[in-house]
């Protein structure tokens, strides 16, 4: 088997229990009543970005758009403003998924941020559209901190996978 360079060791198969209980952990956090700021980043598009990059035949368009309707409900958001901008999301993410692994962590952030970027370009135009106020320049702080997440997303979500090191005869992988 080819493995990605720094790729140490194998995964295990991911619980789909899991990632589903990941997501809607996320979704739960982006429901907290925090007050929302342009600059917050937006964890539930992160993970739905991560799932989308990792396991791209689990998680797809259909997700994403449920997802962002429920956010655009909970923030009185134009109907389908999120669900188009997740929807992307989940779109570029499978679309770019093979290409993305072949990276170390850090530069798989820094590739992400134009996705990111993207995806908040679109919330602002539909919000725009529909009669919104301009919420300033520090939106586009957004995509940086969702990108400087990433690793942390990483290693968090990719942590139940990770085999125990301990060699066996049988099983040489």
């Amino acid at each position: 088997m080819i493995m990605r360079p720094g790729q140490e060791q194998l995964l295990l198969p991911v619980s789909p229990v899991f990632m589903w209980c990941s997501l809607l952990a996320a979704l739960m956090v982006n429901l907290l009543p925090l007050g929302r700021l342009a600059w917050t980043p937006d964890l539930l598009a992160l993970v739905i970005v991560f799932w989308g990059v990792h396991q791209p035949a689990r998680i797809g368009m259909g997700a994403a758009f449920a997802f962002g309707l429920v956010m655009d409900v909970h923030q009185s958001a134009l109907l389908g403003q999120h669900a188009l901008s997740y929807a992307t999301l989940s779109f570029f993410a499978v679309t770019i998924h093979r290409r993305l692994l072949w990276y170390p962590v850090v530069s798989q952030a820094l590739q992400l941020v134009p996705l990111f970027t993207i995806s908040h370009v679109i919330e602002l135009v539909i919000r725009m559209i529909g009669g919104g106020v301009f919420p300033g320049w520090t939106m586009f702080v957004a995509p940086a901190i969702e990108a400087a997440l990433w690793p942390l997303v990483t290693v968090l979500l990719l942590a139940p996978q990770r085999r125990t090191p301990e060699p066996d005869e049988n099983r040489p992988l």
